[in-house]
């Protein structure tokens, strides 16, 4: 059974501040983000092809920036779209079509355990759909106009995160089905399609980089590992 990941790096990085590069480009000790992102699924001998979309005005420049991985690993760069969901989007259409499942995940999660991919694309195998999340553990509140309106009972509530992996033929038409629905993940166009999704539980150090103290905490967490 074969894979191909999508690594989605076309973000705006609009909530991380002020840097020169945008925070998949950025150097984490020693390393692009996004190449850490992708650490995990290299030398599978299950993953035939990965793909990462960026910014169509990037697509030059990082090919460039980083030929040496790009070229040693073979990954194929993409121009994304004006949304997340454009730029996979883009790329779910280069994957070969003789890949039987879809693995999409962000390039700013540079702490991916390989033990992690594993576990879902085991799941995915047998399920057709995986995600691996956590457990909300801290207390919720919905608030309105800065005032508390609600205490939201946590109980079956997890955090999701990716690699978010499907096998081709459920991934594929949810996402043809999507049209302007505002979905935040793959797994919500998959729910709406009508396919259940299987959760693998995992660490919540599998952490997404969004702002300058995310980024902070990863390298303390690659440091202290």
């Amino acid at each position: 059974m074969s894979f191909a990941v999508v690594l989605a790096a076309a973000g705006r990085s609009s909530r991380f501040g002020e840097t020169q590069l945008k925070k998949p480009f950025l150097d984490l000790a020693g390393q692009p983000v996004w190449l850490r992102a992708l650490e995990p699924f290299l030398g599978r001998s299950d993953v035939s092809q990965i793909l990462i979309s960026v910014s169509p005005d990037e697509v030059d420049w990082f090919a460039s920036t980083f030929s040496k991985p790009v070229n040693e690993h073979n990954i194929r760069v993409i121009p994304g779209g004006a949304e997340r969901f454009d730029s996979v989007h883009n790329a779910l259409n280069a994957v070969s079509p003789n890949v039987e499942y879809i693995a999409v995940h962000d390039a700013a999660r540079p702490l991916l355990a390989a033990e992690v991919v594993e576990q879902v694309f085991a799941a995915a195998r047998i399920h057709g759909a995986a995600i691996p999340a956590h457990r909300v553990v801290n207390t919720l509140k919905r608030v309105v106009n800065g005032q508390i309106i609600e205490t939201v009972p946590r109980d079956d509530l997890w955090n999701a995160q990716t690699p978010q992996t499907f096998r081709r033929d459920i991934l594929l038409p949810a996402y043809a089905a999507r049209n302007e629905f505002p979905a935040t993940d793959e797994a919500q166009l998959v729910e709406r399609w009508g396919h259940a999704v299987h959760v693998v539980e995992c660490p919540s150090t599998n952490l997404k980089i969004t702002t300058k103290a995310d980024f902070a905490l990863a390298e303390h967490l690659l440091a202290s590992s």
